[in-house]
């Protein structure tokens, strides 16, 4: 497990990030194996990325139960996700071509995906007492006391030209 932060905490993002968030649910178990199998492979596939300092992915979370699996990803833009999942070479577009029809033609797997851009100078987060998480993984840490106490403040202070960073320094 991953160790845990115990001060309360915000993160400062820089730029504009791609918040991607993907999931499957497994409806009839005996039916969707094959699927879930292109699902487990998922994390490999992640951790490969995130090790990999081109590949636009910055951070992940997942969960994998036995009726859902959801991954949030966390992407430095959307052209480096929309590369990657195009990308012949790569482990998504051919399993994407396996299993599409499957889901289909079966009727027991069903799944979405949300892909949200965002500015870093206008998100607000807040963490505590808790292992490294979403877009805490993806910024840089800082101590959320004093004007980035509240999410108002946090929200205030990343519109500001210094940033977070300016303030608790």
């Amino acid at each position: 497990m991953t160790e845990r932060i115990s001060k309360r905490v915000t993160t400062e993002l820089v730029g504009d990030f791609v918040v991607f968030r993907i999931e499957m649910q497994v409806h009839r178990l005996w039916k969707g194996y094959k699927s879930f199998l292109v699902f487990r492979g998922s994390p490999k596939m992640l951790n490969k990325l995130e090790s990999e300092l081109n590949s636009g992915l910055v951070a992940y979370d997942s969960k994998i139960e036995i009726w859902t699996h959801e991954f949030v990803q966390y992407w430095q833009s959307f052209e480096s996700l929309r590369e990657y999942a195009l990308d012949p070479g790569a482990r998504h577009a051919p399993a994407m071509k396996w299993t599409n029809p499957i889901t289909k033609e079966r009727n027991a797997v069903w799944s979405w995906h949300e892909i949200s851009v965002l500015c870093g100078d206008r998100s607000e987060t807040v963490y505590h007492n808790m292992p490294a998480t979403g877009l805490q993984k993806a910024g840089t840490l800082h101590s959320a006391t004093g004007l980035c106490r509240n999410a108002t403040g946090r929200l205030e202070q990343t519109g500001n030209q210094g940033g977070i960073a300016s303030v608790v320094q």
